[in-house]
């Protein structure tokens, strides 16, 4: 078993999962058995009572584990079906070690963090490395690992000594660790700064693991002079070093990846049986983006929601009407609607608001009303689900949206003024859900 350990400096956020998932793509495109693991620093023992506005949305796996959406991009770029025990949390690995101290398996010895988390930590990721998670149920051959949060971060600190003891278990010719890391460009001089990446660096050497990889995370395209720069400070090879700025669609990463000569690279690097040249799937790869980056028709959706202000919250959703559009030669313009703005409230508080979330609803050419809690915000939503009913606009309920649909229905149609679900008014009179 090979495996790829992610970290990341400077911010959260930087795009590790995308980076992670981008790297098992490439190496299945060379036909190699892929699987991965999202490790999350936090007690929590799962992200099913997360605020949405916190970690962004809950994915869904197969066996009902409520998990970190990160899982939801390996999903998709890999295709391939991950298991709850793919994400690990600081929750389930000290409720893990302290039912066996409770069970007795420690017989008398004191419980730390080292040896005892950090061994548990080193087991768990062996142990679910080998489950197979492709349809033709082989053993994987490689694991990407990827470790949430920042170096440096407290939380962390446990996990990243796991894996300074793991690299040597595993020998280095089966352990690599990719490192990614941010390289800002202010506004006052325009000159991107390499400062962040070193200290980032030297604070993750200082914790006993060496990148082997530094993946440089920027706005605009990074000079040559800046590589050269973070290679001699970081104490890497310049081939070590590898740019990926923002781009148009995040399916362009594996081929930025790819074009860096990365293949090359885990091919000496980890002894693998492989071709220097990427497969056909690369390439089929390859073909998408560019037909992604060509579209010119254009579907517009509202997805009227209650946490519109940071779009990770819905990512599952705007994927799945991403690669949708992409099927029929669609590009996806995806309008976000907080559903409260669309209430009566709203237009006595702040009219200009209100005209303008219903404005957007009434040029989409359809309506999406996602899943959601409690009452704030579902009067807003049965708005657009009336309107979408009523002027004949192609509308898609999901979990709470397809629950209001019917309420709506209920009471517009059927003349039942309170049908309600029993999640908003335990004692209504007509509890159509």
């Amino acid at each position: 078993m090979k495996y790829i350990l992610v970290t990341g400096g400077v911010i959260s956020g930087i795009g590790k999962g995308i980076i992670a998932s981008s790297i098992g793509t490439i190496l299945k495109s060379c036909g190699l058995r892929v699987t991965a693991i999202k490790i999350d620093p936090y007690i929590n023992i799962d992200a099913g009572t997360f605020s949405p506005y916190e970690h962004g949305e809950v994915f869904v796996l197969n066996d009902g584990g409520e998990v970190d959406l990160d899982l939801g991009n390996y999903e998709r770029f890999l295709d391939i079906n991950l298991y709850k025990d793919n994400n690990i949390t600081t929750g389930k690995i000290y409720q893990h070690v302290i039912n066996k101290e409770r069970h007795g398996d420690y017989l008398g010895k004191t419980v730390q963090v080292v040896p005892h988390i950090t061994d548990a930590v080193q087991e768990w990721v062996m142990n679910q490395a080998k489950v197979p998670v492709d349809d033709d149920k082989k053993e994987p051959q490689i694991c990407v690992i990827e470790l949430g949060g920042t170096i440096g971060d407290i939380e962390g600190m446990p996990f990243v000594e796991a894996f300074r003891q793991f690299q040597f278990k595993a020998k280095r010719e089966n352990f690599c660790n990719i490192h990614v890391s941010l390289v800002p460009q202010p506004n006052a001089t325009g000159e991107q700064k390499t400062k962040p990446t070193q200290n980032s660096v030297r604070a993750l050497r200082g914790l006993g693991l060496s990148p082997d990889l530094i993946v440089c995370r920027s706005a605009k395209p990074i000079e040559m002079a800046v590589k050269e720069k973070i290679s001699m400070f970081c104490h890497v090879e310049p081939e070590q070093v590898i740019f990926i700025h923002d781009v148009s669609s995040t399916y362009r990463v594996p081929i930025l990846l790819e074009e860096q000569g990365i293949i090359k690279y885990f091919k000496q690097r980890l002894n693998l049986p492989i071709d220097d040249q990427p497969s056909d799937l690369l390439m089929k790869w390859k073909k998408m983006a560019c037909r992604y980056e060509r579209l010119l028709k254009v579907c517009s959706i509202a997805l009227v929601g209650k946490y519109t202000k940071l779009s990770d919250c819905y990512a599952s959703v705007f994927k799945a009407l991403e690669h949708s559009a992409l099927a029929i030669n669609y590009k996806l313009e995806l309008m976000y609607i907080d559903s409260t703005e669309l209430e009566r409230s709203t237009e006595a508080e702040n009219s200009v608001k209100y005209h303008q979330a219903w404005h957007k609803l009434c040029k989409a050419d359809g309506i999406l009303v996602p899943g959601g809690f409690g009452i704030r915000g579902t009067e807003g939503k049965l708005q657009a689900i009336s309107w979408a009913r009523t002027k004949k606009k192609p509308f898609l309920g999901v979990c709470l949206g397809m629950q209001l649909a019917v309420v709506e229905f209920a009471r517009n149609c059927l003349n039942w003024e309170d049908a309600n679900s029993t999640e908003f008014d335990p004692d209504t009179k007509n509890p159509v859900v």
